[in-house]
């Protein structure tokens, strides 16, 4: 018999709590069950391992990042999009330092194009079609963009320009003056 008011989506709350507060490597069914004071076994009629508790806060994640890019994009374009989209990563990474790494889980492939990365893909090409880029071009810019976000928040987050200055915000925003600069002149192969 399921514990009164335990559900998969309660669960996957509770996980993500956890995963900001410990770190997303240290989610396991067995820490969940921990915290709500429960036995392991009880939490198997809702989530089927540590692996499925984990893909669900992936899947959270990526749902609370999209919801929240959404609105930061609403009646922006061009450079401005940009930057709000970015803005919308480096924030949640540095609220949510473990639901932002578990956004990067690599889900299966099925799974992936069920959750909101798909939405995160269109927003990113919505943004770029505002730079005249076509495909392949855009795929291209995905990449780069995907790439300079997460590793700029990583490096961010792992203490990685605390050391020296200038502050990491003038970096950041000197960094998305580059990124507009080179999208609106993107180099034609």
């Amino acid at each position: 018999m399921a514990r009164a008011g335990l559900t998969a989506e309660r669960l996957t709350q509770a996980g993500a709590e956890l995963a900001d507060e410990v770190g997303f490597d240290q989610v396991t069914v067995s820490a969940l069950a921990r915290r709500f004071d429960v036995k392991v076994a009880s939490l198997y009629s809702h989530v089927r391992n540590s692996q499925d508790l984990r893909t669900r806060i992936a899947l959270l994640a990526l749902e609370e990042m999209a919801d929240r890019a959404a609105d930061a994009l609403a009646g922006r374009a061009g450079k401005d999009a940009l930057t709000a989209f970015a803005g919308v990563y480096r924030d949640y990474a540095r609220e949510h330092p473990g639901r932002y790494a578990a956004a990067q889980l690599r889900l299966d492939p099925e799974t992936a194009a069920a959750g909101a990365g798909v939405r995160h893909s269109a927003m990113t090409r919505a943004i770029l079609r505002g730079y005249d880029l076509t495909e392949p071009d855009q795929t291209h810019a995905v990449r780069m963009l995907s790439s300079v976000f997460h590793g700029y928040v990583s490096l961010e987050l792992a203490g990685g320009f605390s050391h020296s200055a200038p502050d990491s915000q003038e970096s950041w925003n000197r960094i998305m003056d580059a990124l507009d600069a080179l999208l609106r002149n993107w180099p034609t192969t």
